[in-house]
């Protein structure tokens, strides 16, 4: 079964802006960092202290983000919305990817990948809204 969690991308203040919700929600958050993870060496140093993965449960509500890491494209406030994904196959996220993609801006496509630490896709609807599936 597929699961889809709300999963929004900030620009370098993920730890900062998820840090807040548990106070106004309650809740439990768990925060990974880039410098956290055993990827690190593979990234500048200065993208070190920005969120991989962020989780906020509140009862059956989860709450997931990250902090934008594509180093070639700058992120723009009101355009990204991302979901990520929880059990489910590579084939069956692939298949969702490939129909959210048609229309997509190529120049702004991002297939969707398995690399070691997740999958991850992005692309530029046909509206021009950043969508990232990610597990």
């Amino acid at each position: 079964m597929l699961n889809l969690t709300p999963f929004v991308p900030f620009d370098g203040n993920g730890a900062r802006a998820m840090g807040v919700l548990p106070v106004g929600l309650g809740g439990e958050l768990a925060i990974t960092t880039v410098g956290d993870m055993s990827m690190k060496a593979r990234g500048a140093a200065q993208q070190h202290r920005k969120v991989a993965h962020g989780q906020l449960k509140i009862g059956a509500v989860e709450f997931s983000a990250t902090d934008w890491q594509h180093l070639t494209r700058t992120p723009r406030q009101g355009t990204r919305f991302a979901m990520y994904t929880n059990g489910g196959t590579f084939d069956q996220l692939n298949q969702i990817f490939g129909k959210l993609s048609e229309g997509a801006n190529k120049e702004l496509l991002d297939p969707l990948q398995d690399p070691p630490f997740g999958t991850d896709g992005h692309l530029a609807d046909k509206y021009g809204v950043h969508l990232v599936l990610s597990r």
